[in-house]
C-alpha cells in the first residue's frame, strides 16, 4: 500500500511542478510521473537530512522541496528534449 501512495504522490508532485512551469511542455504523463517520483525522493532525502522526518514520510518541507526538485527536473528534461529536436531538424 505505501508504494501506491508513493506513486500517487509522485504524480501529484510532478503535475504541480508542471503547472508551475510556464509555457508548453512536451513531456508525456509517464515522464511527468517519473520526474515527480525522482523529485519526491530528492525532497524526502533533503527533509531527512534536515531532520524533519523520514525519507518516505510526507511532510511540508519535503513536499515543497520535492515540487521544486521536480520543477527543475522538468526544466532539464525539456532542455534536453528541445536540444535533441533541434539537432534532428
Amino acid at each position: 500500500m505505501p508504494m501506491i501512495g508513493f506513486l500517487v504522490a509522485g504524480l501529484v508532485i510532478g503535475a504541480l511542478a508542471r503547472l508551475i512551469k510556464p509555457g508548453r511542455q512536451h513531456l508525456s504523463i509517464l515522464a511527468t510521473l517519473l520526474l515527480g517520483l525522482v523529485g519526491s525522493v530528492i525532497g524526502g532525502t533533503i527533509a531527512n537530512l534536515l531532520g524533519t522526518g523520514d525519507i518516505w514520510e510526507l511532510n511540508v518541507l519535503g513536499f515543497v522541496v520535492a515540487v521544486i526538485a521536480s520543477f527543475l527536473l522538468i526544466g532539464v528534461a525539456e532542455g534536453i528534449a528541445g536540444s535533441r529536436s533541434r539537432a534532428v531538424r
